[in-house]
């Protein structure tokens, strides 16, 4: 009925605006480091540490994103 496509329509609302500002944050963070290796080749392996803590947080954000998705899903 209308309450289902409803709660189909929040999980693809939901689980579309998670994805995508995890793709470009995701973008965000590996483009600036790229500069930044550019710019001092010598702080790389501190840099890579730091993208992949930014990396591993944006794609947390996605996740949570798509859990209250379903819940909205389901409740």
């Amino acid at each position: 009925g209308v309450a289902e496509a409803g709660r189909a329509g929040a999980v693809g609302v939901g689980g579309g605006l998670g994805a995508s500002g995890a793709g470009i944050g995701s973008g965000f963070i590996f483009g600036k480091e790229i500069e930044s290796v550019a710019r001092q080749p010598e702080l790389k392996s501190e840099l890579q540490s730091i993208r992949w803590l930014g990396f591993a947080l944006t794609e947390a954000v996605a996740f949570y994103t798509f859990i209250f998705a379903l819940i909205a899903f389901f409740l």
